[in-house]
């Protein structure tokens, strides 16, 4: 493999609805944008593409990633769609990388979006919920906030995990997306507004659940040569890691925890993993990136995070899978204040244990406030990372306030179903 280089990034605004463009709009919109910094690319330069879509009922239209590809003037040129629930985003991502990192392409698009605002919000629910076991779990009114209820309350069955702490987080994300003018839904929220918001799956409020969007997103990604030549600051990938699991839950067996190199088998020899308090995919994903990008402590080695947190529970689950706090310990990573921003103000007070380093995660709002189109959202991950890491949020949201100033390196995580498929991503500045 050849080192691969993210060069330029766009997005469009995530709205609950954008009745006035297409799909193919959305994604032209993304691109031009991710062009304007990228003077010296050509359209003839660019190999290929990779497009992401969740749902074909979402836009009623098979094949949507050939006519995006079209629109863009990228025909007759390599293109394929990449498929995987709410990891799609970042599975093109991926699968962009691969691309570039085996030779085959030098300069690869990898372009997402949809269209969830065509359907009604059960519908979508429902096209979302087909991403489960349509045998087992699905007749049986398998939704899944459904499914993130259970599993939340495992975790504070098993470690004492407080709502207030949930709510924390969406605090967090919220207030991080009032500087963020892509962002669907910022807000200034206490954890009173969270937890008397409408009850959907017992512990989940409506404001711990992201929204049904619509939304576009694109990455360019390319080989050394080529980023060297095109852009001034390019971005490297230095580690990517996949992991899976089976979908039924009941499936999933237990063994020994998949340790990370900061950790040793005694701290968790009373633990049943991965239970459904936590994601073994996300896990092995986490431990491949790190082994290929040689972080051995990420709390300590990763600057910022941009993960999934489609629920304010998963958000805390995701803490423990990546290696931040230990199993069992993301409620009091929250409590601690590590995961937010110095400059933005909450509205809390942080009187727990100060253990960890500050790592901020979800600087952007992530999905629960920038919204959840969900083949754009991996890719708007890593948009909003690779400008962390260039230096250039205020150039690019109009307020530098969700800037890490010296950001080195950062992480992207993208989850689909309940860890059936999950992505990380590091990303890195060239010192």
């Amino acid at each position: 493999m050849r080192p691969v280089y993210m060069i330029s990034g766009g997005i469009t605004k995530f709205a609950k609805a954008h009745p006035d463009r297409d799909f193919r709009l959305m994604v032209k919109e993304a691109f031009d944008y991710a062009l304007l910094d990228l003077p010296a690319l050509t359209r003839a330069e660019i190999d290929g593409s990779v497009c992401s879509y969740f749902s074909d009922h979402f836009t009623r239209q098979v094949m949507a990633g050939a006519m995006v590809q079209d629109y863009l003037g990228l025909c007759p040129k390599p293109s394929r769609r990449v498929e995987g629930g709410g990891s799609t985003g970042g599975l093109c991502f991926q699968s962009a990388w691969e691309s570039v990192a085996s030779g085959r392409m030098e300069v690869c698009l990898a372009m997402g979006f949809e269209t969830m605002s065509r359907v009604n919000t059960w519908k979508g629910n429902e096209f979302i919920a087909l991403a489960s076991d349509t045998n087992f779990d699905y007749p049986v009114g398998g939704f899944y906030s459904g499914y993130y209820a259970m599993m939340v309350r495992r975790h504070m069955h098993e470690f004492g995990t407080t709502v207030e702490q949930m709510a924390r987080v969406a605090v967090k994300n919220h207030a991080n997306a009032l500087h963020n003018p892509y962002a669907q839904s910022p807000a200034r929220l206490s954890v009173a507004d969270v937890r008397s918001a409408p009850m959907v799956a017992t512990p989940l409020t409506l404001l711990d659940i992201c929204q049904m969007s619509d939304g576009a997103a694109v990455a360019i990604l390319a080989s050394e040569e080529m980023a060297q030549r095109l852009c001034s600051n390019p971005v490297r990938i230095s580690g990517v890691g996949c992991g899976t699991d089976s979908m039924r839950m009941t499936d999933r067996p237990h063994g020994r925890v998949l340790l990370l190199p900061h950790e040793s088998e005694e701290e968790y020899r009373d633990l049943k993993y991965p239970g459904v308090h936590s994601f073994r995919g996300g896990r092995s994903a986490a431990a491949q990136a790190y082994r290929m990008a040689g972080i051995t402590n990420p709390a300590e080695e990763l600057d910022f995070i941009e993960l999934h947190d489609a629920y304010t529970s998963s958000e805390i689950q995701t803490y423990e899978d990546l290696g931040l706090c230990r199993y069992g310990e993301g409620g009091a990573f929250v409590d601690s204040g590590a995961p937010f921003l110095k400059n933005v103000e909450y509205g809390l007070n942080f009187s727990g244990e100060q253990r960890w380093p500050r790592i901020p995660v979800n600087p952007s709002g992530g999905l629960l406030a920038c919204g959840h189109p969900v083949g754009a959202t991996g890719l708007m991950q890593a948009v909003f990372a690779f400008w962390q890491l260039q230096g250039s949020i205020g150039k690019h949201l109009g307020d530098a306030t969700l800037q890490q100033e010296g950001a080195q390196r950062g992480l992207i995580h993208s989850h689909a179903g309940t860890g059936t498929y999950i992505t990380v991503s590091i990303l890195e500045r060239e010192p």
